[in-house]
């Protein structure tokens, strides 16, 4: 079958990249990735490509995801049933060994398996590691749900700089030694912020923030701090999405220059994103609010 792009079209669109690439050569992009996102193998596959591509011209990439589907597969094939408050996993001492192995051993290593298998250099990583995430419990009838207290980015900046893709599950500990599990967009945003991230992208089973949650179509490419805040306050971000939007907000409080919400399930959303105008989802700035 002929490649229906030829290769002056290819070389084309190499050229219109350029302005992106200089603009993000040398930055730090923090990318959570995982759940619902996560779909099938050859998604995760495609992704992984963006990812190595990315860190290929030069962008300092930091991987970050979740798990929470493999956690409940996991509990469930030992006769374990998940128990949910508010939208948050019960975790009792059981249940956070078994999100540690999910979350550590079984997703962890298959993200940096694959980065690797598709040309690119990568470490996995939890946030127990060089004690990455310092953690407290959240709330004492959720168990050990971790609540960060602060983040030492130090093994990160270390891998970066060996030009390593850093992959890190979100499972942190306290000073006593004990484990916790924490919601993977919070851990983004705090790393992020560390980092003083250019961007953090995160890829969710939705396009971005819409003025209709039915309509596809009412997509809202760009919005600042305060206007998101008024559209939690107005009812029309709410939901699921009121927890990610939280999470922008207090990304770009620390220090992350933009963050962008994004339908992970659409092929090369990363480098839309990137290396094009039009971008993907939706971006949230800091406006004149921060």
């Amino acid at each position: 079958m002929n490649d229906p792009i030829s290769n002056n079209e290819r070389a084309e669109v190499l050229a219109q990249a350029l302005p992106y690439i200089k603009r993000y050569t040398g930055k730090t992009v923090v990318i959570k990735y995982g759940g619902s996102a996560m779909v099938n193998e050859k998604l995760k596959m495609q992704v992984m490509k963006d990812i190595v591509l990315s860190w290929l011209i030069g962008i300092k990439v930091v991987l970050i995801h979740g798990g929470g589907p493999e956690i409940s597969d996991l509990m469930e094939k030992i006769g374990k049933t998940p128990l949910f408050i508010d939208g948050l996993r019960v975790t009792d001492k059981e249940t956070v060994e078994i999100a540690q192995m999910a979350l550590s051993g079984k997703v962890n290593k298959s993200l940096v398996n694959l980065i690797e298998v598709t040309g690119g250099k990568s470490v996995g990583l939890s946030g127990v590691d060089a004690r990455l995430i310092e953690a407290e419990a959240k709330d004492e009838k959720l168990g050990f749900v971790g609540k960060i207290i602060s983040i030492d980015t130090r093994v990160i900046t270390d891998l970066l700089d060996n030009n390593y893709i850093p992959v890190i599950s979100t499972i942190g500990c306290d000073k006593k030694g004990n484990i916790y599990n924490i919601n993977a967009d919070t851990a983004a945003a705090y790393i992020a912020g560390a980092l003083g991230a250019e961007r953090l992208i995160m890829m969710t089973d939705i396009a971005g923030i819409l003025k209709d949650k039915n309509d596809p179509s009412s997509l809202i490419p760009e919005i600042t701090v305060g206007e998101a805040r008024t559209l939690r306050e107005n009812g029309v971000i709410g939901g699921g999405m009121i927890p990610k939007v939280e999470c922008c907000i207090q990304a770009i409080e620390q220090g992350v220059r933009n963050v962008v919400i994004m339908d992970g399930r659409v092929p090369h959303s990363i480098l839309m994103e990137l290396l094009t105008d039009e971008g993907a989802g939706t971006m949230v700035t800091g406006g004149k609010q921060v």
